[in-house]
């Protein structure tokens, strides 16, 4: 038993859970802590996106009664019909341009500079975002027609450049196209379901061979502590933006992609891929 390694990949899943439903980018903060934990390689890279599974059974969890409803009124309820529908609809396009660019992206973006870079550039979104006038057009998710999801889900495709933000994209992404706050978060929860488990699942049957019954116990410790931190973090957003907006963490962005930065140039801290 390697106690450091459990701790590590605690934390890892501490970080993933905390940040996979805030717009401020679950993948580039698991690749600057797995930097400065020394915790990293094509097993680390399967492992972050597997705990993301952890992840989304707290949205299942905290949407359980919207989900059970749905799934037993698939046959019958139109309201279950559409939710499924966009829900299919803005999973897609993510779907199409990951299995052709992810190796590229993987290969040449999984880096700590492009990561700060983003998160500095979907700061200054942010801020664009929250200081133009609203023009909300959609209030509920239950509203959204699907040429109000297929643009959503063409937005979360941004999301593939590490540091931008999935849930970033999808928010932010969703208030440009004229989506309440509130919708476009809950629209961003559920779109996280098809979205995590897909890659979650992609990338352990395409990576098998790196793995064996011995990394059990260290994905099983990431996806645990993902899922707790995961819930308390979705609950928390839920009340947050119902009365507060995302200006806070397009500061965080900038001022954590400046420190990022200043701290590879001059050698203080040295980031690896």
């Amino acid at each position: 038993m390697d106690l450091t390694l459990w701790i590590k990949a605690a934390l890892m899943g501490i970080v993933e859970g905390l940040t996979e439903f805030l717009p401020i980018s679950s993948t580039g903060h698991l690749i600057l802590a797995g930097s400065l934990l020394d915790f990293t390689g094509e097993k680390v890279k399967v492992f972050e996106i597997a705990i993301q599974t952890g992840a989304m059974f707290a949205i299942i969890l905290v949407y359980w009664q919207r989900l059970r409803e749905t799934v037993l009124g698939l046959g019958s309820d139109p309201r279950a019909q559409r939710f499924v529908r966009n829900v299919a609809i803005g999973f897609v396009p993510a779907v199409i341009l990951g299995l052709l660019l992810g190796k590229v992206i993987k290969e040449h973006l999984f880096t700590p500079v492009v990561v700060a870079s983003t998160f500095i550039l979907g700061g200054l979104v942010i801020l664009w975002a929250e200081k133009r006038p609203a023009r909300v057009r959609v209030a509920e998710v239950d509203d959204m027609g699907p040429w109000d999801a297929l643009k959503v889900g063409l937005v979360q495709c941004f999301a593939l450049v590490p540091g931008t933000s999935r849930s970033g994209a999808t928010i932010i992404g969703g208030m440009f196209l004229g989506l309440s706050r509130k919708a476009a978060t809950e629209f961003s929860f559920f779109l996280a379901i098809p979205t995590l488990v897909g890659a979650g699942a992609y990338s352990l049957y395409k990576e098998r061979a790196l793995l064996s019954v011995a990394d059990v116990p260290i994905f099983a410790i990431g996806l645990v502590f993902s899922f707790v931190s995961a819930w308390v973090c979705v609950r928390w957003l839920l009340r947050y933006v119902a009365t507060h907006d995302f200006i806070p963490f397009a500061w965080y962005r900038i001022v954590f992609g400046i420190v990022v930065l200043a701290t590879a140039w001059t050698g203080v801290v040295t980031w690896h891929a």
